[in-house]
């Protein structure tokens, strides 16, 4: 993406794409990732990769499960990666990649492999992606970037993120071994932790009010069936 691309370029080029109106609700998630997705792309220090992917769709789908219409969650995403010269595709493969290498660890030591990675099988772009960033004193880390490391330990070890010592540790030993800044990494991850959490309670509160919804248009449609009933009795 050219560095002097502005955010406004970019919220330009992304509605230009995406042309349906997008719900209130989830406009602020949208943007909000947007601009930080944005203000990364223009970092000289910044470069794509895999975790940073995965941590991009899964903020993306878990903020965006309950959206509707359905329909338009695919549009969204697509624009807001093209929106910065990005390719939705790419995100969604290389993530899904990640993913399912993570979820083939399950039952092994993922924390132990990913401070000292092996570049063999299924994780060796994993693995070769893990060494590049520890190896280089430049590598500009960013909360999607946490995320992704978080999404992983997720799928790997879905156990021990359970258990805030044991998951506090976990991340601690990850960032020392990348020599990723440990406080920033850790109040990242328990602010989108604490965010999924609100996620799940604003959700229950909009199915509650669905709902209701429903509830009220069928009364009023039986009140008109009724009404209708009584005239045509008279």
């Amino acid at each position: 993406m050219n560095n002097q691309s502005t955010v406004s370029d970019t919220k330009r080029n992304f509605y230009s794409q995406h042309t349906r109106p997008i719900n209130s609700i989830y406009r602020r998630v949208v943007e909000e990732l947007m601009v930080e997705m944005h203000l990364l792309s223009t970092n000289v220090d910044f470069a794509y990769d895999p975790i940073y992917a995965l941590g991009v769709v899964s903020s993306f789908d878990r903020f965006m499960t309950s959206y509707r219409p359905e329909g338009d969650k695919q549009s969204i995403f697509v624009a807001l990666c093209q929106s910065m010269g990005g390719n939705a595709q790419q995100y969604r493969t290389d993530a899904a990649a990640v993913e399912e290498f993570a979820r083939s660890m399950q039952g092994g030591d993922i924390i132990e492999w990913m401070a000292h990675p092996t570049a063999d099988g299924m994780g060796a772009q994993l693995a070769n992606t893990l060494q590049s960033i520890a190896s280089n004193p430049k590598f500009k880390y960013s909360r999607l970037f946490g995320i992704g490391l978080f999404t992983i330990l997720e799928q790997a070890a879905p156990d021990l993120l359970k258990d805030e010592k044991k998951r506090e540790a976990a991340i601690l030993q990850i960032a020392e071994a990348l020599h990723l800044p440990k406080d920033k990494a850790q109040k990242d991850l328990d602010t989108y932790r604490s965010n999924l959490d609100k996620l799940v309670q604003m959700e229950a509160v909009m199915a509650d009010l669905a709902e209701a919804e429903r509830k009220k248009r069928e009364k009023r449609a039986q009140g008109k069936v009724e009404a209708t009933v009584a005239a045509e009795a008279e």
